[in-house]
């Protein structure tokens, strides 16, 4: 029905506000962390250039669109459910002041929900290895190495220099690298809520009637019958539009616990190295987004942090507080999954 449709997409795009309010500190932490920028500046700055990076393409949110569910066995109720999930656990770790990947959230949501509707096999687990679990780890370790030589490459480069110099110069380069990086952020996750909203709009047109203002050209071709249906592979320009304004709005209200958390807590970083670490984190997210996986741009930022801190020395990093975040790293996914699979329950008693 219409009316659960309209509620799928307004959560929608609230987890995509609490997306860019969970992850604010993904692009800021290191620069306000440096004193380059206050907070208020950071991360206003921030949302503009998430904005522009969501609307720069729609790879990702294709996958997340098709790639881990048939919409055919999608309903309005399982959407609903992966959101709610994901939305619990991101408030969960924004509580705990851990920088946890919404991503991973959302799609583990995905996920829970899924199987409580139709079961084990109705998900798309080879997608979800290959999208997913094989980037869970190959991209944290692609920005940790990338961060790790970069820096020593530019600590070779500025050795011969005199302090100041350097550390005007890299304040300088350290806010450049910090809307590249609000850019990827935005280029990557916003396109998350983008997915799962088409997907929802997918679903709806599979069953009912869909509403022409849902769609994102005025190709007749799109029409069969009393049913509109979305062209494959399309997002509606609407939906690009609203959660890229959702995600950085979100970032705008910010979310202090995680900046001081990755900011200070795994090192203390300096202007120089906060500018290799967002830097290398910026070409791994772009890299991601331009091939369609929906990677964990906190993840990638944090292992970037540890890779700059670990070219100084390796006792440089806090590895006790790393540890905690590499849990919440495993833990997300299936906890996500497991509170939209209770949710899915619920919903199935209260609407049935």
């Amino acid at each position: 029905m219409l009316s659960l449709l309209i509620a799928v997409i307004i959560v929608a795009v609230v987890f995509d506000y609490i997306n860019g309010f969970h992850d604010a500190a993904n692009a800021i932490a290191t620069v306000v962390s440096t004193g380059v920028l206050h907070v208020r500046t950071a991360v206003i700055i921030a949302g503009i250039f998430n904005f522009i990076g969501a609307i720069t393409g729609t790879a990702v949110a294709k996958t997340i669109a098709s790639g881990f569910a048939d919409p055919a066995i999608v309903t309005q109720s399982v959407v609903l459910a992966a959101l709610i999930g994901a939305c619990i656990w991101n408030l969960l770790t924004w509580w705990w002041g851990i920088p946890s990947s919404s991503s991973h959230a959302l799609i583990g949501g995905l996920a829970g929900a899924v199987v409580a509707h139709a079961g084990v096999s109705s998900f798309k687990w080879v997608t979800l290895k290959d999208k997913v679990l094989i980037p869970l780890v190959a991209s944290p370790a692609i920005g940790f190495v990338a961060a790790f030589f970069l820096m020593v490459g530019i600590t070779w480069i500025v050795r011969s220099m005199k302090p100041e110099m350097v550390n005007k110069g890299a304040r300088r380069f350290q806010l450049l690298s910090a809307c590249m990086m609000a850019f990827s952020h935005g280029s990557n996750d916003a396109q998350k809520s983008m997915g799962i909203i088409t997907l929802a709009l997918t679903a709806y047109a599979a069953k009912g009637v869909l509403p022409e203002w849902v769609l994102p050209t005025a190709d007749t071709s799109i029409f069969t019958g009393h049913v509109t249906k979305l062209a494959p592979g399309s997002v509606p320009t609407w939906v690009i539009i609203v959660c890229a304004g959702a995600i950085a709005l979100g970032t705008m209200g910010g979310g202090k616990r995680i900046i001081k958390t990755m900011g200070s807590k795994i090192i203390r970083i300096t202007p120089l190295q906060g500018f290799a670490a967002e830097t290398a984190g910026t070409l791994v997210i772009l890299g991601a987004s331009r091939l369609g996986i929906p990677v964990s741009t906190t993840h990638c930022i944090n292992a970037c942090i540890m890779g700059v801190g670990a070219s100084k020395r390796v006792s440089a990093v806090r590895w006790g507080v790393a540890t905690n975040i590499l849990i919440a790293w495993v833990l997300t996914l299936p906890l996500s999954g497991l509170m939209a699979y209770l949710v899915m329950l619920a919903l199935r008693a209260v609407l049935t």
